[in-house]
């Protein structure tokens, strides 16, 4: 189960690796565009019966917007990144519990969704379907990442975190790029929010409290597990693996008799 949990989290991080990693911003959106992902899926499964698939691909555009109003906030009003974050990830309690009804929680275990409906085709038990989803989703993701950032746009976006003076200096404008970077970022992390609302079943305000401790702990474990591989492609895994680890660490703590609270 902590496996299933690791890869599915790991989408999160990969979404925290581009900003933090690749374009050196600080952002504190996460924990917000987290539960905003959750809270969409399981209000457009439960209130709205929608397909589980379609509202994963709704809780990614949530989140998207998460990301673009973070990034018109520093780029536009040319507030600091880590205080854009903070006013977006506070805003965002007050819309996720607008778009849960004002309902602190929303339990799905009597709605269809993307683990259940593995499960039921595969003869899975719950932690196995969860463990395929999240290994398939967060492969599909590493693949699409290393495409992006290999393309005209994706190299600029890059360029822009390595050296900002000389990407501006070529014609870049920077104020896009990393606004793009916002937007694809929180996409990644609201996917995750859906995934990890769906597997768990139920969506909670406070289910994001904490994802930006644990995405920069992944990468750091990440970073020392595989520091030695340099392809870009591997930087990118190691976002996945290293939540895997950090979950693996957490579930090796909690058996040992740890406070689940600490």
């Amino acid at each position: 189960d902590a496996v299933g949990q690791g890869v599915l989290w790991g989408i999160m991080v990969l979404g925290v690796y581009i900003t933090f990693k690749l374009l050196d911003i600080a952002d504190l959106t996460v924990d917000g565009s987290f539960a905003l992902g959750g809270c969409v899926c399981a209000t457009l499964i439960v209130g709205r019966g929608m397909n589980p698939v379609a509202a994963l691909f709704i809780a990614t555009l949530a989140g998207m917007a998460a990301g673009f109003v973070t990034g018109i906030l520093h780029t536009v009003f040319e507030i600091p990144s880590i205080l854009a974050g903070i006013l977006t990830q506070i805003s965002l309690w007050s819309i996720n519990l607008w778009i849960m009804g004002g309902s602190s929680n929303i339990p799905l275990l009597k709605s269809k969704s993307i683990v259940t409906m593995v499960s039921s085709a595969t003869g899975f038990n719950q932690a196995q379907a969860s463990q395929v989803i999240g290994i398939a989703a967060a492969i599909l993701m590493v693949v699409v990442m290393y495409w992006f950032f290999g393309t005209e746009i994706g190299s600029a976006l890059r360029a822009t975190g390595n050296n900002e003076d000389m990407i501006r200096a070529l014609g870049v404008n920077t104020k896009w790029t990393k606004l793009l970077a916002l937007m694809l970022s929180n996409g990644l992390v609201g996917l995750s929010g859906g995934l990890v609302c769906q597997s768990q079943k139920y969506a909670d305000i406070g289910m994001g409290t904490g994802a930006i401790v644990i995405g920069l702990a992944a990468i750091v474990i990440g970073d020392v597990l595989m520091g030695r591989f340099r392809s870009f492609g591997s930087r990118l895994a190691s976002a996945i693996v290293g939540s895997v680890v950090y979950f693996l660490i957490r579930a090796v703590v909690l058996q040992l008799g740890m406070d689940a609270n600490d």
